[in-house]
């Protein structure tokens, strides 16, 4: 870098890279394929099995396409995700998603930590005979499932970005035996005539519009970690096309069987309850076993991976101190604390949703931002040479490029808008149009401000 002293980058040359399209697809797959995203499918089983399992598809399709776009800008430059947001909001203005990676990544890391804890409260019941969480004296097994569960992250991340490319090989095996199996004994007590054609009670019925926010939330947080792991890529396809297809097998596979299985508990139970789609109930309901949530557990551990370390890389971005290494351990142990968060509310589904609520209003419009940028201001050319120089063009305005930073608050503002606007709220949901609004006033402004790009050395 030609000048060191706002911040270091480190961009990994092409010559240094190692990872094979199948390395990423399995990376992607086992991001995806965890406890997390069959609760999403859980909760959005609230539209019924035809527009839950339709609206997964297209808004899968939708935001892994940003994924892939996202991908390639770390194939291309070599650079870590939140560092790409120097060259869109400024070195000092990246600051902004920097803190919003932070602390969604820490959210999903507590978000996946507290699901497989509540899995371990039920071998601790099946083991020892503790009450499970839920129940009177459960607070003892949920406690030590995420001491368990800090503990196994702590392991996961130890060697970095090779500790994650270990565990995802071995996760995405034994997650796929879980859903084979789940999916055998769905079906032998629930007919998929009774699935398609069961709808949720009118007072817990959730419209496509909710589904499509809490979808495009939960998908769009791992647009902002793509260039963590891509800029290892040999190959383009490898940035680009093995995440886009890893994720969504993920997503459509894991999310699906939430989607089922949550159906298929309500109808054999004869009562629909969102607060029980997490896969450690369910699982409990089907007799599925202590081996279930073993595997629960191993994959939250493997999802976890991709969300320490991008957190920990968001981190990072915000200070010249601390190395990867320590900013992931950091945000691990900040992560243990997060997730005691539920335990003081009335339910672990009202802060999931309030959660993935933030996400949307605060992480659509960045990506919006910075990927406008790159593809349609710097025409796909960024000098990697200025990302960490003070004299160079991301400095903008002493290290802020306001243009971005009103792009998104006033795309932040618009989503909040659209939540009290029931014919659009209710339809196609307000995290697609907040973000079309910041790319096109980020888009306008950049040329208003004639904002070009150096070609790329």
């Amino acid at each position: 870098m030609e000048d060191k002293s706002f911040g270091r980058v480190e961009s990994i040359p092409k010559a240094h890279r190692h990872q094979s399209y199948w390395d990423m697809f399995a990376t992607w797959v086992g991001a995806n394929a965890n406890n997390g995203t069959w609760y999403v499918g859980g909760v959005i089983a609230a539209c019924g099995f035809a527009t839950a399992s339709t609206t997964l598809i297209i808004v899968g399709v939708i935001t892994y396409f940003l994924l892939a776009l996202s991908g390639y800008m770390g194939y291309k430059t070599g650079l870590p995700a939140i560092a790409l947001t120097r060259a869109s909001f400024g070195l000092k203005g990246s600051f902004l998603p920097s803190v919003i990676n932070v602390v969604q990544f820490i959210g999903w890391a507590a978000v996946n930590t507290f699901i497989a804890a509540t899995s371990i409260s039920y071998i601790l019941h099946d083991v020892l005979g503790w009450p499970v969480y839920g129940k009177p004296g459960g607070l003892k097994g949920l406690i030590s499932g995420i001491v368990v569960m800090s503990i196994l992250h702590l392991l996961s991340i130890s060697m970095g970005e090779k500790s994650v490319r270990i565990i995802e090989r071995i996760g995405i095996v034994l997650v796929f035996i879980l859903v084979i199996w789940e999916s055998i004994v769905v079906f032998q007590n629930v007919s998929l005539s009774e699935i398609v054609s069961w709808h949720a009670p009118s007072a817990l019925k959730m419209s496509p519009g909710q589904a499509v926010d809490v979808l495009a939330a939960f998908n769009l947080a791992w647009v902002t970690a793509a260039s963590d792991f891509t800029r290892f890529s040999k190959k383009r396809s490898s940035s680009t096309w093995a995440p886009f297809f890893g994720a969504n097998l993920g997503l459509i596979w894991f999310a699906m069987i939430g989607i089922i299985s949550t159906i298929a508990t309500a109808i054999t139970l004869n009562h629909f309850d969102a607060n029980n789609s997490d896969p450690s109930t369910i699982a409990s309901k089907l007799g599925l076993g202590v081996l279930a949530m073993l595997v629960i557990i191993i994959t939250s551990t493997t999802a976890n991976a991709v969300n320490l370390m991008s957190a920990g890389s968001a981190l990072t971005n915000m200070t010249k101190r601390l190395s990867l290494t320590v900013s992931i351990v950091l945000v691990t142990l900040v992560a243990v604390f997060v997730t005691f968060i539920p335990i003081f509310y009335s339910t672990f589904l009202n802060v999931f949703t309030a959660f993935l609520d933030g996400i949307g209003m605060f992480l659509g419009p960045e990506i919006a931002i910075f990927l406008t940028d790159f593809y349609l201001v710097a025409k796909r050319k960024y000098r990697v040479d200025h990302f960490a120089s003070r004299t160079g063009q991301y400095w903008y305005t002493g290290g802020i490029n306001w243009i971005a930073i009103a792009s998104w608050l006033i795309a932040v503002l618009a989503y909040g808008y659209i939540k009290t606007v029931a014919v659009l709220a209710d339809s196609v949901g307000a995290t697609f149009i907040s973000m079309l609004i910041a790319a096109v006033i980020y888009w306008v402004g950049s040329r208003l401000t004639s904002r070009g790009q150096l070609q790329e050395d």
